[in-house]
């Protein structure tokens, strides 16, 4: 039994995203769309030990969890109210404004500019995307957040109740909403893609999946939208760090660090195709966050070696970026990159100067690069006080066994 329930919560945390955001294309009601999708989950858990896993898996979701909310609207009256009115709503608004039906080919990025609602704060929408049409947990969300889980939970249901509230209709936005709504809906999909490059939790260090289902929704996004060079941007800047996703562990499945990367494994045609696209992210005027943010991960993999990498460029694309976007994680990466250029006791002075900021308290990055510039400084002690840190932040199997690794390089450097 262990085997198959497995299977069908890993099937489920995949699909859950795709199941929601047809459910609600269909019903138009959020809640509905999350209860029949758990009620198929309790199915598949029934049937699929015992029958086997279907060949469609998400299909065979899909439909039971129709199958299951058509039996609750014919039996339940406030389902059945709630729906009427509704489409009433829906109705009335797509008789003032009825976007083409290839506006948004792809029921889930609908779903997110649909929860991208200028009536919710804006931390609230990006929230509700994630956790509810992203495949995110809710300790996922937070870690995009770097806020606690507590947060997250109350930023959705604070979503939820307004949507009720309000009556605001699931429907597909007209096309001059659009562009209001793009900050959101970008920032949702970044988060996503970096769940799939980084996972918080789990036996791997990567969800290949996750990163994959990101960018194709981006892809989308930039046929629909090719004048939005932020679109073009984030596009070009998973591109660019995807392609090394090969390179970022060994055949045994331990953890690679960029200047440990065998860079002949990078996809090539996918960092051309990145790199063609920073230009046009960074060209017709002032450039926008995720367009730097690509062209920093040009140029590292623009470099045939580690050494060759031009970190002097990447700390003054830091300095804009920190300009567009000033975040502790901006600051955090720019102090790394200084250390790079300038060396470690220059970056850890940078990183004591962040060492107050509440968002970097359980971040892990922030405990590996106070330990990395210490160690290289030859400060043991205070190194394995770092790694300590940062082993009690990992999330995934393959960064504790790096980290326990890297901590015993330290203590006892003779067995090395």
């Amino acid at each position: 039994m262990g085997e198959p329930a497995a299977t069908v919560e890993a099937v489920f945390r995949e699909e859950h995203g795709r199941l929601l955001a047809a459910l609600v294309h269909r019903f138009g009601d959020l809640d509905l769309a999350e209860e029949v999708a758990s009620e198929a989950l309790e199915a598949a858990l029934v049937h699929w030990p015992a029958d086997g896993v279907p060949d469609r898996p998400g299909a065979w979701l899909l439909t039971t969890a129709r199958r299951k909310a058509l039996d609750r609207v014919r039996r339940d009256r406030v389902y059945a109210t709630r729906l009427a009115e509704l489409a009433i709503d829906t109705g009335r608004r797509a008789s003032q404004d009825t976007p083409t039906s290839g506006d948004l080919p792809d029921d889930r990025l609908e779903l997110f500019f649909t929860c991208a609602h200028p009536a919710l704060a804006a931390d609230d929408r990006i929230a509700l995307i994630l956790r509810c049409l992203g495949g995110l947990t809710t300790n996922e969300v937070a870690r995009a957040f770097l806020v606690t889980p507590a947060t997250i939970a109350q930023r959705i249901v604070r979503a939820k109740r307004k949507i009720r509230g309000a009556r605001i209709p699931f429907r597909v936005p007209g096309s001059d909403e659009l562009p209001e709504r793009l900050p959101v809906v970008l920032a949702a999909l970044y988060s996503i893609f970096t769940e799939g490059y980084v996972a918080s939790s789990g036996e791997h260090l990567q969800r290949a999946p996750l990163a994959d289902e990101a960018i194709r929704l981006t892809r989308i996004l930039h046929r629909l939208m090719p004048a939005q060079r932020e679109v073009t941007g984030l596009l070009a800047l998973m591109l660019l760090v995807h392609a090394r996703r090969d390179a970022r562990t060994d055949p045994s499945g331990a953890v690679m660090l960029l200047d440990m990367q065998d860079r002949r494994l990078w996809d090539r045609e996918m960092i051309e195709e990145g790199s063609a696209l920073v230009v046009v992210a960074l060209t017709g005027g002032p450039p926008g966050p995720y367009g730097v943010q690509a062209a920093i991960a040009a140029l590292h993999d623009e470099a045939d070696e580690a050494g060759a990498t031009d970190w002097p460029q990447i700390v003054a694309l830091y300095d804009v970026l920190a300009a567009l976007d000033p975040s502790p994680v901006v600051a955090l990466n720019r102090a790394v990159a200084v250390a790079m250029r300038d060396g470690p006791e220059t970056g850890l002075a940078l990183l004591d100067d962040l060492a107050g900021e509440p968002g970097l308290r359980e971040y892990g990055p922030y405990a590996v690069a106070r330990a990395e510039l210490s160690c290289r400084l030859g400060r043991k002690a205070e190194a394995a006080v770092w790694y300590r840190r940062s082993l009690d932040l990992a999330g995934t199997d393959p960064e504790r066994r790096h980290l326990r690794k890297r901590l015993a390089e330290l203590e006892n450097p003779q067995r090395w």
